[in-house]
Formats: C-alpha cells, sequence, structure tokens
C-alpha cells in the first residue's frame, strides 16, 4: 500500500493535476475572503468556506478522473495485480494520495483565520471546525470520484459523470422542492432507484442473476409497504433527496454547530463508495 501511495503522490506531483487542483481552490478561497472578509469586513471565514464548496464541482472531478481510468486505458492495472498487495490496499493507497493532494492548499488556507484575526474579532473556534468538516466533505466527495473513475477508461467520461452527479448532490435540496411528493411519485421512485442499484451490483459482479434479485427483492419491499402503508410515502422523495446531500449538511458546520452525524454521514459515504471502488476493481481482475 505505501508503495502505491508513494508512486500515485510522484505521479501528481509530475503532471499538472496537482496544481491545477491547488490552484483552483486556493484561487476560490482568496475570492470569497476578498468578497466576505475584506470587501464585506465579516469576521466569518466559514462563509468563505461555504462560497468555496461550489468549486467541488470541478475540481474533484480534475483530481480523480485519471485515478483508476488511466490505469484501465493503459493496461498499466495488469500489473498491479501482481503486486503483491490486495486490491484494497491498492484503493486504499490512491485514496489516501489523493487526500494528501487536497490537504497541501487546505492547509494553507487554514492560515487565513489566525491572519483575519490580526486585523478584527476571528471566530477561530467556528472556523476551524468548519474547516474541518469542509476537508471531510471534500475526502467523502473524493471517494465517489475514485469509484466513478473505476467504471470507466476514459477520463473525459469519468470527469463528465463526475461533474454531474456532484452539481446534482449540490442542488439536491433545491431541486427536491420541484419532484413530487406524493405517495405514488416516492413509491416510483424508489422503484427506479431499486433498478439502478440491481444494475450497479450486475456491473460490479457480472452476475445477472443477484443484479435481478437485487432489483425484484428491493421492487417488492416497495410494493409491500405501499400497500400496507401508504402514508409513510408522503413526501418521502423530497426527504431522501434533502438527506442525501453532502452540501447541505455543511451549512450545519457554518452556522457554528458542530454536527457529529454529518461527520457519521460523510465517513459512511468514504467506506461505502471505496467498498465499491475495490468490487469494480475485483470484477476487473477475475475478468
Amino acid at each position: 500500500m505505501t508503495a502505491v501511495f508513494k508512486h500515485e503522490l510522484r505521479m501528481y506531483f509530475r503532471s499538472l493535476t496537482a496544481y491545477v487542483f491547488g490552484a483552483f481552490l486556493l484561487a476560490f478561497t482568496g475570492i470569497g475572503a476578498m468578497l466576505y472578509n475584506i470587501q464585506a469586513a465579516v469576521s466569518n471565514f466559514e462563509f468563505v468556506l461555504n462560497f468555496c464548496s461550489l468549486v467541488f464541482v470541478v475540481i474533484v472531478p480534475i483530481l480523480t478522473m485519471r485515478v483508476i481510468a488511466e490505469e484501465r486505458k493503459q493496461r498499466t492495472d495488469q500489473l498491479l495485480y501482481s503486486l503483491p498487495v490486495t486490491t484494497t490496499q491498492v484503493i486504499i493507497g490512491k485514496y489516501l494520495a489523493l487526500l494528501v493532494i487536497y490537504a497541501i492548499p487546505l492547509a494553507i488556507i487554514s492560515i487565513y483565520p489566525m491572519i483575519f484575526a490580526q486585523f478584527g474579532d476571528v471566530y477561530l473556534l467556528t472556523s476551524y471546525g468548519s474547516i474541518l468538516a469542509f476537508f471531510v466533505m471534500g475526502a467523502a466527495l473524493i471517494a465517489v470520484g475514485v469509484f466513478i473513475s473505476s467504471l470507466t477508461d476514459n477520463q473525459g467520461l469519468a470527469a463528465g459523470i463526475g461533474i454531474a452527479a456532484i452539481l446534482l448532490n449540490y442542488y439536491s435540496v433545491s431541486l427536491s422542492e420541484y419532484v413530487s411528493a406524493t405517495a405514488l411519485g416516492s413509491a416510483i421512485a424508489l422503484v427506479v432507484l431499486a433498478l439502478i442499484l440491481g444494475y450497479i451490483v450486475n456491473h460490479l459482479t457480472k452476475n445477472d442473476a443477484l443484479g435481478s434479485g437485487v432489483s425484484i427483492v428491493l421492487i417488492l419491499a416497495v410494493v409491500i409497504t405501499y400497500v400496507l402503508h401508504s402514508s409513510s410515502f408522503e413526501g418521502l422523495l423530497p426527504k431522501i433527496m434533502k438527506q442525501l446531500s453532502l452540501f447541505s449538511r455543511f451549512n450545519v458546520f457554518v452556522n457554528g454547530v458542530f454536527d457529529l452525524t454529518a461527520m457519521v454521514y460523510y465517513g459512511s459515504v468514504i467506506v461505502f463508495f471505496l467498498f465499491l471502488s475495490v468490487q469494480s476493481l475485483e470484477k476487473r481482475r477475475y475478468n
């Protein structure tokens, strides 16, 4: 795992990826600090982080699009399978390298509140709590990007899907106001999600029976629950969209509250998508 970690770090610093990522993040943070902390004379640095969260839509796909997709395109992933490491160690090594690339500009950003504190009253506890949440939220989005990269050998396609997925998650709370809140609409949406989940399982395992079985079981559960307790589906779809949003949970930290539930949710997202990435590589190894 250490060898994979060091190799990935060297690759990022020998290309423009790490520098473009850091430049985008620092540029957006600088613009936000100028707008909020300098021009508007606001002492809340966490507002700057909330402004910068939109940049994840662009920089995370840029950072993660090649992590596995390039390996598959160049057929160098076959060399990974011959190494004395497990697939899990390969994914974790690559993921930790991405976190280091992400942490470097964030370490520079962490100096900003102390600089602003020299010229006014800055809520350092809230600022650094928000920076921690900002890091963990970014780590969760990077895990999503790693999984998307593991599904294809086309970097452009991986970046496009990543941008669409993160953008959808960013606006999921706003979009929840326009989706159906009826019991039937929520039930139909859950059926569609069951079909998508079955397709993902089939894609990862290449087992048609398993993928179809997962979809059928979930659909039957939705139908039975709808028949017995249709009222429980009222407003369920908008609620799910709000709960799945990574960005809306960050707003709690911006408001000065350290939400342990949000941190657990971010951690769960990281573990879940890294697990899916491992399964995706395992499928390719045995194929």
